[in-house]
């Protein structure tokens, strides 16, 4: 009788503590973790290079490290670049550079060439504008815009300057915003993001979301013009946000310690009437900040400081679903700012974090990812292959595809009819998985004709023809 009351005790302690209690992993499995650099981590970001190679860029206390995340088995840090030394670092990429801000004093922009990967990067320049001197955060509109946030002087009012990077190393001002609409006087942006034209700017702290509408900045000239703004309520103080798949709904984030902060979803189908349809604490834990969200196809990767990473299915905007997380700080779930800064999921679904306290992060889903347009849907082949060409006769580029059943060195090259090596694709390690690539014979200078391509991995050899018509 004595040992079943303790039992029960036990377990009454137990559930009362369960809002501190810490939770193992859960359908993620650690590839690395690095903490090579001294002082607090930063963003990061992921980079996919047309060969297929996969990056992690990640913002450290005194500059930015590069990380090749290619290959599970070999993940290394390739490359580090100095900056001025700061507690916040940010990062986006167009084509194959990157841009770095940071908050540090008169840090400006740095653009840094990624195209020389995985041997170096190269920066470029630290380029700066009239009035500017640091940035809080980055984001990218379009294919050629780069937003600013939190820019931080007294011409740009803590507000948005948004860039055009036509010139990739030599961006210029094309429009700036003050977040100031209705109840909101607060003209500082935390963060942003874009759906087709509206901008969607994060007032941290009055907590409000101010809307601009994007198609008036080649008329406006110096100022985009706010039209709609709404609370983060209850308890706003509104971090970052991301949309759903189809732009229907928004996630946002209010970063608060007490209360802890939430992450909360939006209905935005209706600009005059944005009401909230869910909110969401990680599983089992009641005290842990929400942080950083990205949103990718159904699903939601959360960075939630003291939780760690955190993978939702939000495909149901009003009910997400927790599917599985890693724990970056097990040390505590409390509601402090230290643990996962941030998050980014790489085409081949892998997962990339930085901690801010504990360093880099490379982990991958034990469940399957789907539903994400490019890449390819990576679930392990069971059969190594090469696969036609497609299109095929093509001018001038042509997706060839393969499979692999294991981690293994990869040849992919393409030959003429003599036999002549005329280009080489893929010449190092890849994990199982399936692949595309893109071959543009006319970057090789080919003429029409019969042209071999031939894949070399796992101990095997096959090749295919395929045919150029000019």
């Amino acid at each position: 009788m004595k040992n079943r009351l303790f039992l029960v005790v036990l377990f009454l302690v137990t559930l009362l503590s369960s809002a501190n209690a810490q939770l193992p992993n859960s359908n993620m499995t650690l590839l690395k973790a690095l903490n090579q650099h001294s002082g607090q981590y930063s963003a990061l970001w992921g980079y996919a290079a047309p060969n297929g190679r996969e990056y992690a860029i990640v913002g450290c206390q005194t500059g930015t490290a590069f990380i090749d995340v290619t290959d599970s088995a070999n993940i290394r840090e390739c490359d580090f670049v100095n900056g001025v030394a700061s507690n916040w670092r940010e990062m986006k990429t167009i084509s194959h550079y990157a841009y770095v801000v940071s908050e540090g004093s008169n840090s400006k922009v740095q653009i840094i060439d990624l195209q020389y990967l995985p041997d170096s990067v190269s920066l470029v320049k630290t380029t700066s504008f009239t009035g500017h001197t640091t940035t809080h955060s980055i984001q990218v509109w379009g294919t050629n815009k780069i937003i600013l946030n939190g820019c931080n002087s007294t011409n740009f009012s803590n507000g948005v300057v948004i860039l055009d990077c036509t010139d990739p190393v030599n961006p210029v001002i094309l429009t700036k915003a003050n977040s100031q609409f209705g109840g909101n006087t607060n003209g500082y942006v935390h963060d942003s993001r874009v759906w087709k034209d509206t901008l969607y700017a994060c007032n941290i702290y009055t907590g409000y979301v101010t809307l601009y509408d994007g198609r008036s900045m080649p008329v406006a000239g110096d100022t985009l013009i706010p039209f709609k703004s709404f609370q983060t309520v209850p308890n706003p103080f509104t971090h970052n946000l991301a949309f759903t798949q189809d732009g229907k709904y928004i996630f946002t984030t209010d970063e608060t310690s007490s209360p802890n902060g939430k992450l909360k979803g939006w209905n935005i189908q209706d600009k005059t009437n944005i009401t909230n349809v869910s909110t969401w604490t990680p599983t089992g834990i009641t005290t842990a900040i929400v942080h950083n969200i990205e949103i990718y196809g159904k699903y939601a990767l959360v960075a939630h400081y003291t939780a760690g990473i955190r993978l939702l299915d939000v495909s149901v905007p009003s009910a997400p679903v927790e599917l599985a997380w890693y724990d970056t700080y097990p040390s505590s779930n409390g509601n402090t700012f230290n643990g996962c800064w941030a998050v980014y999921m790489l085409p081949s679904k892998k997962i990339i974090a930085s901690d801010i306290n504990t360093g880099f992060y490379c982990v991958k889903p034990t469940i399957t990812i789907t539903g994400i347009e490019n890449p390819v849907a990576t679930e392990t082949p069971s059969t190594f292959g090469l696969k036609q060409n497609y299109p095929n006769p093509f001018n001038p580029s042509t997706k060839i595809s393969f499979s692999l059943t294991k981690n293994s060195f990869v040849s992919l090259k393409v030959f003429n009819l003599s036999g002549k090596e005329v280009a080489n694709l893929v010449n190092d390690r890849r994990d199982g998985g399936n692949y595309e690539y893109t071959f543009d014979a006319g970057k090789y200078g080919l003429s029409s004709g019969v042209y071999f391509y031939t894949l070399e991995a796992e101990g095997k050899s096959e090749t295919m023809k395929m045919i150029l018509v000019k």
